[in-house]
């Protein structure tokens, strides 16, 4: 198994708003990574410069933060040869590994506009870098720079950031300095390839907590009806939980949340986040997490703070 540590950085349209391709909003320019074996050994490095097809400028932020010019860009390869070259490289059985979580969708993205995405079958599960030096060195909540990681941990800048392969590069000397039992607890699944049936519907049981994501629905209120959406089952006995605090939207009708309660292990948060699809359906992604009773307590407050502007909404009404 190999372990790639990639980067890539992107374009977008040049024009600001006007007249953007929706199918690729951020191109990918280059694609950067470090190889390591299972031994965590660095044994390859890759870069590559890819020469643009949808936006043919480079937008003006784009190019202040990674100075590549345009001429050198119309070098590149075109990204069809690019990924294959690339996914090549990266060998029969890897393990992705990034510097927060939209790399791997991007990745997909782009994939997806050449019909190429079948070369990664997804889900893609992958290692976010970002948040596991969030999880071994902070909080598990904040999520830093990678300058501010590389500077935390005190070690050697030798390369300007924001080129691919040098923050790849970063991203692998930070991970070398996580232990890989903490990499093994908190793995990440990107959704980009969501399921499309009931069959393919995805149920993952992590050391804290259960995740499913739900195949495709046409409306939101459809997703929210579904009962193995809405199902709240303890994560540590697999034992249904009763449910105290239905589930509820706040301001954001993207996220809902509920609270039920486990006889054996206490309380039991879940969230379901609702994603959209380049199609215009929707999907789910629950999290349900025992045991939690600061999740819980920012639950309860979530749904006291809605009845309160619920009441109050009411009360303006009958004045």
């Amino acid at each position: 198994m190999n372990y790639i540590v990639f980067d890539l950085e992107w374009n977008q349209n040049p024009d600001g708003r006007k007249h953007p391709d929706s199918r690729l909003p951020f191109e990918i320019i280059e694609i950067g990574a470090v190889k390591l074996n299972e031994k965590r050994e660095i044994i390859d490095t890759f870069q590559c410069l890819i020469k643009p097809k949808v936006y043919h400028w480079i937008h003006d932020s784009i190019h202040e933060v990674i100075h590549v010019d345009y001429h050198e860009l119309e070098k590149g390869i075109p990204f069809p040869r690019a990924i294959r070259r690339f996914l090549d490289w990266c060998g029969e059985e890897y393990r992705f590994f990034t510097w927060g979580n939209q790399d791997v969708m991007e990745l997909q993205r782009n994939m997806k506009y050449y019909n190429l995405l079948k070369l990664i079958p997804g889900p893609v599960h992958y290692y976010d870098v970002q948040k596991l030096f969030s999880v071994k060195f902070e909080d598990g909540i904040a999520r830093r720079s990678l300058e501010y990681a590389i500077d935390y941990l005190k070690l050697p800048k030798n390369r300007d950031f924001h080129r691919a392969l040098a923050d790849a590069s970063y991203t692998a000397r930070i991970l070398l300095e996580i232990d890989e039992a903490c990499m093994i607890r908190h793995p990440s699944l990107d959704v980009y390839q969501n399921p499309k049936s009931k069959e393919k519907e995805i149920y993952i049981s992590y050391t804290d907590h259960d995740k499913f994501v739900s195949r495709e629905f046409v409306s939101k209120e459809r997703l929210m009806k579904d009962r193995t959406m809405v199902s709240t089952v303890c994560p540590i006995c697999r034992c249904p939980a009763k449910r105290k605090i239905r589930w509820f939207s706040t301001n954001n009708s993207k996220v809902y949340y509920s609270l039920a309660l486990c006889h054996e292990h206490g309380p039991v948060a879940g969230k379901i986040r609702i994603r959209k699809t380049d199609e215009g359906k929707y999907f789910g992604v629950k999290t349900l997490k025992a045991e939690d009773t600061e999740a819980a307590d920012e639950i309860r407050e979530k749904h006291e703070s809605l009845r309160r502007r619920k009441i109050s909404r009411s009360l303006d009404k009958k004045i």
